[in-house]
């Protein structure tokens, strides 16, 4: 007997219904080394549930996730 399921489509990249993709959300830890596009190298002061907090020593910025242009060094 075979099974009436057909497999599982692939849907088109800009198809409306194709499944949506997650995003991977890093974590960061307080003194942790990072690098961002515009600010460039700093040092992780502070992280809470909404945001991590960077020292790039003549600023320090607040930045929420999914921390676009920012990753560990």
């Amino acid at each position: 007997m075979t099974s009436s399921r057909s497999p599982q489509r692939k849907h088109l990249a800009s198809s409306p219904f194709a499944p949506p993709v997650e995003q991977i959300v890093e974590t960061y830890h307080v003194d942790d080394k990072v690098c961002h596009d515009l600010y460039g190298l700093g040092k992780v002061v502070g992280v809470d549930s909404h945001a991590v907090t960077v020292d790039f020593g003549d600023k320090t910025v607040r930045i929420k996730p999914p921390y676009a242009k920012l990753e560990h060094l």
